[in-house]
């Protein structure tokens, strides 16, 4: 089973950048498409972004499209997400995820069969 770490996460202002990192503990990871999601205290894990394993294909929620960028360095088992123009409703912990292969949009939580433990991301207003 994969283990999955996020780091990156930690205090900003509105309007500022954050880049996320979740690095994978096994070589398989650069075959398997990976996902970005978030969850704030009482509301849904909410789908943010996906990559395709080989990076050649991105996928955004619309409520972060032209804000986050998802991409990954398969040589360092990682995917990234470049969280930019942050506002105080992107507050949440933010997990990545390994997709269990499905055709199509990636957005929903239960292709997801592995997840990391989230890291926390706090946009001060």
């Amino acid at each position: 089973q994969v283990q999955l770490v996020e780091s990156g996460g930690g205090l900003v202002q509105a309007g500022g950048s954050l880049r996320l990192s979740c690095t994978a503990s096994e070589r398989t990871f650069s075959t398997y498409d990976m996902g970005w999601f978030r969850q704030a205290p009482g509301r849904e894990r909410e789908f943010l972004a996906a990559i395709s394993w080989n990076g050649g294909r991105t996928y955004y929620a619309d409520s972060v499209t032209g804000r986050f960028t998802i991409s990954r360095d398969n040589a360092k088992n990682t995917v990234f997400l470049q969280m930019n123009s942050l506002k105080f409703e992107d507050t949440a912990v933010y997990y990545c995820a390994r997709r269990r292969y499905e055709p199509g949009w990636p957005g929903a939580t239960h292709e997801y069969g592995n997840w990391g433990q989230g890291t926390q991301v706090t946009v001060s207003s």
